[in-house]
């Protein structure tokens, strides 16, 4: 099996960091390959950044496709650009903050979200909506750290990311803690320790998640919305996402 990890920032030291935290999760015989894309913005932060990364998001599921990838992990919480990979990928796609909400509401009465800026506290309450898991989600709440803060020698963004996720337990009331960003999936199981409480971490819990859907041969269904996108002229800066037809055997396949 092998599954592709898409940091959907350009920021490598993350994405190193997310490829060692799937593997360490990853069942004997899985072959992680993370990646970054070759353009777009060093983090994502708002609708702006998430907006510019599915380009260079989408050319990576398009390479996978090409290389023989079984699934994919969209390794970013905001789960940018999952329906357009989902139309163009053969195999399973799933979002971070998709796999871990729907684990988090496997292991309590409810989650709080435990996330980065408070400008995306908005974006994750929207995915809780559409991922039906409102009902779960106690609250979204936001250390006011930066996304590359994460990354920073020195940095006390782990104790921060600790003092808020106590204040989740005593004041949501929740029994689960769900870390609203890729780039924290290092610190998961410390946070678990030190709370005594489940932490889900969305790397991972994609991980385990992509490669169940593919040992149970299970894909996006190619009926419907999710069918491949139709092919059209592309210009501009686009012109090289253009798709070409699909071959007759595989439209039938589809």
């Amino acid at each position: 099996m092998r599954i592709k990890i898409i940091n959907p920032n350009t920021t490598w030291s993350m994405t190193e960091k997310i490829g060692a935290c799937a593997r360490s999760v990853a069942r004997s015989g899985t072959e992680i390959v993370a990646v970054s894309p070759s353009m777009g913005p060093a983090s994502i932060e708002s609708h702006y950044d998430e907006a510019l990364a599915v380009p260079g998001l989408l050319q990576e599921i398009a390479a996978g496709e090409r290389d023989g990838f079984d699934g994919y992990v969209i390794a970013c919480f905001g789960d940018p650009g999952l329906k357009a990979a989902r139309e163009l990928a053969r195999g399973p796609v799933v979002g971070i903050a998709e796999a871990a909400m729907h684990l988090a509401s496997l292991v309590g009465s409810s989650f709080s979200v435990v996330t980065t800026l408070g400008r995306t506290v908005g974006q994750a309450w929207h995915l809780a909506e559409a991922y039906g898991m409102k009902r779960f989600c106690a609250n979204v709440r936001a250390c006011e750290i930066p996304v590359l803060e994460l990354e920073a020698p020195g940095s006390r963004a782990r104790d921060r990311i600790i003092d808020e996720c106590r204040r989740a337990l005593d004041e949501d009331g929740s029994d689960v803690i769900v870390l609203g960003c890729a780039g924290m999936a290092d610190f998961c199981e410390h946070i678990g320790q030190v709370l005594g409480v489940p932490v889900v971490d969305g790397v991972a819990a994609g991980t385990q998640l992509i490669e169940s859907l593919v040992s149970l041969r299970l894909a996006t269904s190619k009926r419907g919305e999710l069918a491949r996108p139709l092919p059209k002229p592309m210009t501009g800066l686009l012109q090289d996402f253009a798709l070409a037809p699909q071959p007759p055997s595989l439209k039938r396949a589809a």
